[in-house]
């Protein structure tokens, strides 16, 4: 049985709480009352590398990330989008629109109190939507369960964030919700390695010019972060949010879209205001089922899927159903989805399409890359 803390260890750890709380708060004034410049550059990368550290302490010491009390969803389909807003953006209607779901629909907030998938079927792919519970400011610690609910978008293919054209001071909000739950949306994970070794300090290379950091403002910044000894590689132009990201390596990298709804609520002028503040990907309006159709195309484009066909030796390829990959798959990744017997028996394959330099090329090696509307002969040992 663990031992119960006295009244002096408890105010203890409140007030060590208190005071980290309050090193936090302090450390974000100084971000923000810091203009950025050259001079200042360095002495704001340590800022920032501090304050990822103490709030990595906070979330490790809380239990953020571990397993339990989120919200479980059912994979089916080619792909997996979430719908990510406030409460009576919308999300309800939207996906009623999109798909067979019947979503509860209401003009009062919280009505979606539980995760409700719906399909779409479109150009021959199935796509799963889900429409989570609202969030709110705050969510990312904890606030109206939202930790869960961000949670389930680390599992997803896609986030769209619905927002309100009649409250565009959510869309600030949402990101700032995203990135404190450790989503980057329409971010490329930053090419770093870093190898932790037993001594030698550390050791930065990098093969490109590097314009917002240099090798001293990287070793401090990873000392900050309590790494010591290592050899750090750096293949891309990054910043230092996406150096700290890459030192935390728990970052989750996601495509995502901007969607503004309820345009029909806007007189012409206010949607133009709207519009030049959030830069949507696309503007609707779910009860009117305006754009919904450009919607659709939007989410298929989106999630780069790419559509292989398949053909039996001496026969015609099957071209009503294709096989949903995704742009960058493989012919490995090909036979994995069909049968492991394809992927331990594989012997070469015949190409027609984008990726052949004529009709019905054979390649031997299962990693050979493939693209939308290849056809693909497999023959197996």
């Amino acid at each position: 049985m663990a031992k119960m803390k006295t009244k002096e260890e408890l105010y203890a750890e409140r007030k060590q709480e208190e005071s980290k709380n309050k090193k936090i708060e302090e450390l974000e004034e100084e971000l923000k009352k810091t203009k950025y410049n050259k001079r200042t550059q360095h002495h704001i990368g340590l800022v920032k590398a501090k304050l990822a550290e103490l709030k990595r302490k906070e979330e490790s010491k809380k239990g953020v990330g571990k397993a339990g009390g989120g919200y479980a969803i059912r994979k089916t389909g080619d792909a997996t989008v979430i719908m990510l807003g406030f409460p009576s953006v919308g999300k309800s209607t939207l996906l009623n629109a999109l798909t067979n779901a019947e979503s509860e629909v209401g003009d009062y907030e919280f009505t979606t109190l539980d995760v409700i998938p719906g399909m779409l079927s479109y150009k021959q792919a199935k796509i799963q939507i889900f429409d989570v519970p609202g969030v709110v400011e705050g969510a990312a610690s904890g606030r109206g369960r939202g930790r869960e609910v961000l949670g389930v978008i680390r599992n997803a293919n896609m986030v769209m964030v619905l927002v309100d054209a009649t409250r565009i001071h959510q869309y600030g909000i949402l990101l700032d919700e995203m990135r404190e739950s450790h989503i980057r949306i329409n971010q490329k994970k930053p090419d770093i390695h870093i190898t932790k070794t037993p001594k030698g300090g550390l050791r930065v290379g990098t093969n490109i010019r590097l314009t917002h950091l240099n090798p001293k403002l990287v070793k401090d910044i990873a000392r900050e972060m309590k790494i010591i000894n290592a050899d750090i590689l750096i293949r891309t132009n990054v910043t230092v949010d996406q150096f700290i990201d890459a030192v935390e390596g728990n970052k989750v990298y996601l495509p995502g879209m901007i969607v503004m709804n309820k345009i029909d609520l806007l007189s012409k002028e206010k949607l133009e205001e709207a519009r030049r503040k959030i830069k949507p990907d696309i503007e609707i309006s779910a009860t009117d089922k305006t754009h919904i159709e450009e919607l659709k195309e939007m989410i298929f484009q989106k999630l780069e899927f790419a559509r292989i066909y398949l053909k039996e030796v001496g026969k015609k390829p099957d071209m009503e159903e294709p096989l949903l990959m995704r742009k960058g798959c493989t012919v490995r990744d090909v036979c994995h989805k069909l049968h492991a017997d394809f992927e331990n028996k594989f012997k070469f394959v015949r190409i027609w399409g984008p990726s052949a330099k004529f009709d019905g090329q054979s390649f031997l090696k299962i990693d050979r890359g493939i693209q939308d509307m290849d056809i693909l002969e497999i023959h197996k040992n």
